[in-house]
């Protein structure tokens, strides 16, 4: 019985099937995963954070120090790409219908959805896709990982700044890696295999974080912001990775999703102004069909991109990145 055979025919396999899985165990017996000792520590979403970390530090010591300029440059290009395509929507939306939004999603709703993505999920998609330019570009990525962006376009200023703490802790992982990487090339030959181990247990940890159920409650409204998502900010970003930075937009695909992180947006927001308080419930209940929604059909959309437009493990890019300088991943 060739389990793995079978899983590796489904378009980013390793990571949705894993996820799938998680999210039926997490929505039926949300308590079976939440047990304690190692079962919790490496299967309840409590893991994503080290399972990601660990793959952070292996990609590190892939990571040459004359990649770090194309790693920065492309994960500005995305950066501000998927952050616009919601700041811009979210605001005209209120200028036009006002807080309480269109079609009943409201502008609490689009832009902390449409401004976040899934930091783990792209990381991830990356894995498998990507070549270590592309997964270095995480450490500004991150940036999108959270209700930062969400409340600086809405302009909260006191809340709207990302402590420096939290950079620091977010990119150290990676930081270590390449300064280890860098001195002895033994020590990306020793922790390379590390990267598709961790990648279905990080799909994993992130399903464990999802009711399914959330699609049923947010009705239509949670389908049509999770479309939302993928198409206009993911086809935004899809266009600046495609014509601004000249790549196959794989990677603009597999950020083409909604934080985990955003579900608690709301709130946050309101506490800091409580005219938005109204719309909290609706649209943190929203924002989570949005986020299963995303979780669920992006990789399968990255597995698309990067077979109709190559990826960064494809023959023609690897020689691209050998002919500019860089080593393949």
């Amino acid at each position: 019985m060739n389990i793995l055979k079978s899983i590796n025919r489904i378009p980013g396999g390793m990571m949705i099937v894993p996820l799938i899985l998680a999210a039926l165990i997490h929505t039926f017996a949300p308590k079976a995963l939440e047990i304690g000792s190692f079962t919790s520590a490496i299967f309840s979403k409590e893991g994503l954070d080290a399972m990601i970390g660990l793959q952070l530090f292996f990609i590190g010591t892939k990571l040459k120090v004359r990649q770090a300029p194309e790693a920065l440059k492309r994960g500005a290009v995305l950066l501000i790409a998927k952050y616009a395509a919601g700041a811009v929507i979210g605001l005209l939306i209120a200028k036009f219908f006002g807080l309480s939004g269109i079609f009943g999603i409201s502008v609490l709703a689009i832009i902390a959805t449409m401004t976040g993505a899934n930091g783990g999920l792209y990381l991830s998609l990356m894995g498998e896709y990507g070549d270590t330019a592309d997964s270095a570009a995480m450490s500004l990525l991150n940036i999108h990982d959270g209700p930062f962006l969400a409340m600086l376009t809405l302009g909260i200023t006191g809340l709207a700044h990302i402590p420096f703490m939290n950079l620091v802790a977010a990119i150290l992982p990676l930081v270590i890696g390449a300064i280890l990487g860098n001195l002895d090339g033994n020590f990306e030959k020793l922790f390379s295999p590390g990267l598709p181990i961790v990648i279905p247990f990080i799909g994993f940890t992130i399903g464990a974080g999802i009711d399914l159920g959330n699609i049923v409650t947010a009705g239509v409204n949670g389908i049509i912001l999770g479309l939302s998502v993928i198409i206009i900010g993911g086809g935004i970003t899809f266009l600046a990775d495609r014509f601004v930075l000249r790549r196959p937009g794989y990677a603009a695909a597999g950020l083409s999703s909604s934080s985990g992180n955003s579900i608690a947006t709301p709130a946050a927001i309101a506490a800091a102004d409580h005219s938005y308080q109204p719309y909290v419930q609706s649209a943190t209940v929203e924002i989570a069909s949005a986020v299963v929604l995303t979780a669920i059909l992006v990789p399968f959309i990255t597995a698309f991109v990067a077979k109709r437009y190559g990826s960064g493990k494809s023959p023609k890019n690897l020689n691209q990145e050998q002919d500019a300088g860089e080593a393949p991943p």
